[in-house]
């Protein structure tokens, strides 16, 4: 199962972009641990491991990154376990948080609702 929703993923990136050839894949697929990578020559580049801990906690980490049409290559880092996915922090893709969304956000937590 875990092998095909992997290749599903190649295939649909793959395809993507139909001018993209594959210039590297592996996979790698056991009942306890798994990866890939796949790079094309538009600069797609992807990669992910993950182990199994226990009966169905998955750690997973990987990268990606592609050209964006501007012509600026997008990269991010990740990790995703029993608590969800976690991209890089310091990926410069991921904006921080508006400092008047940190204030609202203060504001109500010391000002509870009166109802």
């Amino acid at each position: 199962m875990k092998f095909l929703i992997v290749f599903a993923c190649m295939l649909a990136i793959a395809y993507a972009n139909e001018e993209a050839n594959v210039v590297k894949s592996e996979q790698e697929v056991e009942p306890d641990h798994f990866s890939y990578v796949l790079q094309l020559d538009n600069g797609v580049d992807l990669q992910q491991e993950g182990h199994l801990e226990g009966d169905d906690v998955w750690n997973v980490g990987g990268s990606y990154k592609f050209i964006s049409p501007e012509g600026e290559e997008v990269s991010l880092t990740y990790t995703a376990d029993e608590t969800g996915y976690h991209p890089d922090p310091n990926s410069k893709w991921i904006h921080p948080i508006p400092v008047e969304i940190i204030r609202s956000i203060e504001y109500i937590k010391n000002h509870p609702s009166q109802a």
